[in-house]
């Protein structure tokens, strides 16, 4: 794990607190369960009204990430610069282009993400969003993964999906669905309109909150025995398909 963050990793109260003054993007911090005092009331204070996703772990947790003097708090800082929803809308419409969004659901492998973000940035999509939590942090491998398309497509984080969900239909975008459990399939469904195409977990697939307000469900037709295919398979066929329907 250590290697994973290579570069990414702050540790230490006070180090931890100006890298969230500094207004740096964060991955996530990890604070040591049953951290109490002063540090750990200021802590809460000073993320109130963040987008930082935090997690209390148990002291191995933090070991895993360093074997330094971390004081019970590890903060991963971001090798990206994550889009804020709203803007990445209006950037869409004012430049007169069909939103092409997706919306990865509690996906949490980084090279799922980096191979999705490849697909979509080749394929021509117009962003990535993520809920902030569980969710992949995205790291050097996540990057490696994407070739590079990262740098290249903007990703936004969000606290709330369900609320960003209803941010995209205020603003006329389609929730489109992949199911295993659908009845229409991918070529039944219309990618032409405005569209953000969600895509399930590794293990869960959709949740059911996400697939009771989409708009519009589908399936990817397979005829062999294996259950279903890998999610970033996935993602590269529903890319394809929404670059099909729009360009020829």
């Amino acid at each position: 794990m250590k290697s994973d963050y290579k570069n990414q990793l702050v540790y230490g109260r006070n180090p931890v607190i100006e890298l969230i003054k500094s207004g740096k993007q964060i991955e996530k911090i990890f604070v040591q369960k049953g951290l109490k005092g002063d540090f750990e009331i200021e802590l809460r204070n000073i993320l109130k009204g963040k987008n930082i996703p935090v997690s209390f772990v148990h002291p191995n947790k933090l070991k895993n990430f360093t074997s330094q003097n971390h004081q019970g708090v590890i903060a991963i800082s971001s090798l990206i610069q994550y889009w804020n929803p709203e803007d990445l809308i209006d950037s869409i419409y004012h430049k007169g282009q069909t939103p092409n969004l997706i919306l990865l659901d509690s996906i949490t492998d980084v090279r799922n993400v980096g191979s999705i973000i490849r697909s979509a940035e080749v394929l021509g999509a117009h962003g990535i969003i993520m809920g902030i939590k569980n969710s992949a942090i995205i790291n050097h491998i996540t990057i490696k993964t994407s070739a590079g398309a990262i740098f290249n497509i903007p990703i936004t984080k969000v606290k709330s999906i369900s609320n960003t969900i209803d941010l995209l239909k205020n603003n006329g975008i389609k929730i489109i669905v992949s199911n295993l459990n659908a009845n229409k399939t991918i070529h039944n469904i219309n990618f032409v309109d405005p569209v953000c195409t969600v895509l399930g977990s590794e293990d869960d697939g959709i949740s059911k909150h996400i697939s009771k307000i989409a708009d519009e469900e589908f399936i990817i037709p397979q005829q062999g025995k294996t259950d279903s295919l890998n999610v970033s398979v996935s993602a590269g066929i529903i890319l394809y398909e929404i670059f099909k329907q729009r360009n020829y």
